[in-house]
């Protein structure tokens, strides 16, 4: 036996491990229960007193040489020095996964509802394909109205248009009839635009209804007021301008002050430092009758703004075909946003 012993103690030695494949191997033949090592421990078990006492120092030397063997390999493979002990893990791509981005649009809009939740609003959806009500007729517009003329939508046919605004969605929570309401609803819109820099034919917006008892136009103005000092900073101006929308009156359109301290302020803003960031008003009374609402009772405000304007000036975007043409090498910009 001791022969024996000695002779495993030399295969020991001289066992080349050069992959991890040969490591396991190595473990296998000599160091699993099974293994040579697990075999000889049995043979001693059934040797007598004396004979124990004159083969355990070399058991304990076989074991004591299969543990380095295995702790220097296992060592060589912890401290990255995989020269000869490399294995290939075929499960893993041949190139490295690279974190996703999200978009701008995305991470804008993700910010702007952030705020009016913190408001009282709640999020409200529908559909992009809409039919002539919701879209047109519910809200004031006029059987000739451009917006229904071929120039400003897309018409799937001569009931339904892909939505030009989300205020469709206004017009179906107040059919739900669930008063008061406080919504905003973001979305994809679109309009037969011609596409350039600074203008495509579709584009993303948030929404804003308000209706309840007692609304008037100092709750909208505050509303919008703290949105801006959130989204835009503290000490961001605004001013509101006199403006016409078929389903508010009186309507305003609202601008921020960006200033003309560099060139790309100057050019955003025309050079006059004011940049137009949503539309607004009250709620036009037909609308509440158009959606069975009790005007006697029941007054309100709405508001939308593009998403895209404010996101294009956020990260300092000059042409917004970028935010829809999902180049990488631009959208790994905000890997991290």
């Amino acid at each position: 036996m001791q022969t024996r012993i000695e002779t495993i103690i030399n295969e020991v030695k001289n066992f080349s491990i050069k992959s991890r494949e040969e490591l396991d191997s190595f473990k296998i033949h000599f160091s699993s229960r099974k293994g040579i090592l697990g075999v000889i421990l049995d043979e001693f078990k059934l040797l007598d007193k004396e004979e124990k006492i004159k083969m355990g120092r070399y058991i304990n030397s076989l074991k004591e040489e299969v543990e380095n063997k295995i702790e220097e390999a296992q060592s060589l493979i912890v401290q990255g020095k995989e020269g000869n002990l490399r294995r290939f893990d075929k499960s893993k791509p041949q190139y490295p996964i690279l974190m996703g981005s999200r978009n701008p649009v995305s991470i804008v809009l993700k910010e702007v509802v952030d705020i009016f939740y913190y408001l009282g609003f709640v999020v409200s959806q529908g559909p992009e394909i809409e039919d002539d009500w919701h879209n047109f007729s519910a809200l004031n517009f006029d059987e000739n109205h451009p917006a229904r003329e071929m120039q400003d939508t897309f018409f799937i046919d001569k009931d339904f248009t892909l939505r030009t605004h989300t205020s469709s969605v206004q017009v179906r929570e107040m059919e739900k009839g669930k008063l008061p309401i406080r919504t905003i609803s973001p979305g994809r819109v679109y309009r037969n635009e011609a596409i350039s820099s600074r203008s495509h034919c579709f584009f993303h917006q948030i929404e804003g209804l308000c209706i309840d008892e007692d609304i008037s136009f100092a709750d909208l103005k505050q509303t919008l007021f703290t949105f801006v000092k959130r989204f835009f900073g503290e000490k961001t101006k605004v001013r509101y301008r006199p403006s016409y929308f078929p389903f508010t009156e009186p309507s305003a359109e609202m601008d921020v002050f960006l200033g003309i301290e560099n060139d790309d302020d100057y050019r955003i803003t025309k050079g006059t430092g004011w940049l137009e960031i949503l539309g607004c008003g009250m709620v036009d009374p037909q609308v509440l009758i158009n959606c069975k609402i009790d005007t006697d009772k029941y007054n309100g405000y709405a508001f939308g703004l593009g998403i895209d304007r404010i996101s294009m000036y956020k990260y300092g975007i000059t042409d917004i075909r970028e935010l829809s043409e999902n180049d990488v090498r631009f959208l790994k910009q905000f890997t991290k946003v």
